[in-house]
């Protein structure tokens, strides 16, 4: 991998919701992380079965430790407002990865925006995943009183989709 595609893969997971990014090719490793805590390597199980942590193969250049580093605190101030602005109510969560699809179609209206009554088992949202279209339910009635994520945002596992208020 070139230096200008490791520079451009770096500025799309800077602008990505992602936190961790992990990629493998033969011998070739690269990882990404915005998170304050470090890699938890997976251990290499030797000849004499003793554990020997995995090296990175990927040196980060100072270019790319000041991003990383600057990404980290960007992330941590929004998680400090997010938390200051945080409304009561159950989370609807992502149950995969992949891309999130607020409204069934592009010139059509949301599934539900912020005020609406859902009841339980009702469409909030599609997640592309594998180009599979998994619609995403509801397990809760209530209003929703927060949309947590943009339309063809990428979301993760467990990642919470909309806020509702039961009742």
């Amino acid at each position: 991998m070139q230096q200008e595609e490791l520079k451009e893969l770096l500025a799309i997971f800077d602008q990505s919701t992602l936190t961790e990014f992990d990629l493998k090719d033969g011998t070739f490793e690269l990882y990404f992380n915005k998170t304050a805590a470090a890699r938890s390597q997976a251990g290499q199980v030797n000849n004499t079965g003793q554990t020997q942590a995995a090296e990175p193969t990927v040196e980060p250049t100072a270019n790319t430790q000041t991003t990383t580093q600057q990404t980290v605190q960007s992330v941590q101030a929004q998680t400090t407002e997010t938390a200051k602005e945080t409304v009561a109510g159950t989370d609807i969560v992502s149950p995969i990865v992949g891309v999130v699809y607020l409204r069934p179609a592009p010139e059509k209206e949301d599934f539900k925006k912020v005020g609406d009554h859902v009841e339980a088992g009702e469409v909030v949202c599609i997640v592309e995943a594998m180009k599979v279209m998994n619609e995403i339910t509801s397990d809760v009635s209530g209003e929703i009183v927060e949309v947590l994520v943009e339309n063809e945002q990428v979301v993760e596992f467990d990642q919470p989709l909309f806020r509702v208020k039961e009742g």
